[in-house]
């Protein structure tokens, strides 16, 4: 038997609150949006880290240089050698600095579709 509700409008007991989905598919579209943004931001920003410890001719046996020196080659392994120029600061720029932007430009155009769905 079916508990009837004597006063329209009030919660039954033996229902389940009605939740609208659509807040949560915006909440959850708004955080993963964010991780993402978050991702794209940490790449792009280990890259750049390394571009300027290499500009400045950092130390490259102290731990946290090769730590980055590391991580920006396994971030930018694509796109080694794309530019072979003699000047050694340049390629290293260019080879570093266009993986950072396109990890940008992706992982934030990606993030503002996110927002509209």
């Amino acid at each position: 038997m079916r508990n009837i509700d004597p006063a329209p409008g009030y919660q039954t007991y033996d229902e389940p609150p009605q939740t609208d989905r659509s807040l949560h598919h915006q909440a959850a579209m708004r955080r993963t949006s964010v991780a993402l943004c978050t991702l794209a931001d940490v790449a792009a920003g280990l890259l750049g880290l390394w571009i300027l410890l290499f500009l400045l001719d950092a130390n490259r046996g102290n731990v946290f240089v090769d730590f980055v020196r590391s991580a920006a080659g396994w971030l930018s392994w694509w796109a080694q050698d794309i530019f072979t120029m003699d000047t050694e600061w340049l390629r290293v720029v260019l080879n570093h600095g266009l993986p950072a932007v396109i990890y940008l430009l992706i992982g934030h155009g990606i993030a503002a579709r996110l927002n509209r769905a």
